[in-house]
């Protein structure tokens, strides 16, 4: 259910190359959330680092929502760059499957498979 990969990069470098790729695959960044920095922020010890990026293609979540205005709530995609260990990682849970378990609709599937494969593509650019 899970996608995530290891980078050689900074957490910073990977954050950064992870926004170029949405850009560039026709996705806009909605909103970043710096998890880590927020924790910190409210003096909890935490010393890895993690921002969540909110991705959507309008004209995919305008399927999505036809097919099922519920789903709402398992929009935007996000996607992950952290840290673990030391290691720079970049992940999502995939679409496809989380959609899949909230609903049948075929046409709904096909949406979640473009979805999925186009944001596999952003974390793979941005390794």
């Amino acid at each position: 259910m899970y996608y995530i990969v290891e980078s050689e990069k900074t957490f910073e470098q990977a954050s950064q190359d992870l926004d170029a790729a949405v850009k560039r695959h026709g996705f806009g960044v909605l909103h970043v959330h710096d998890l880590g920095g927020t924790l910190r922020s409210k003096g909890i010890d935490f010393s890895e680092q993690c921002k969540i990026f909110e991705v959507c293609n309008p004209i995919q979540a305008a399927k999505v929502l036809a097919s099922d205005m519920r789903l709402n709530m398992a929009l935007p995609c996000r996607i992950s760059v952290y840290t673990e260990a030391g290691t720079t990682k970049i992940g999502l849970i995939k679409p496809a499957q989380m959609l899949s378990s909230l609903s049948e609709d075929k046409r709904l599937a096909e949406v979640a498979a473009e979805v999925e494969n186009k944001v596999i593509q952003m974390v793979d650019e941005s390794k």
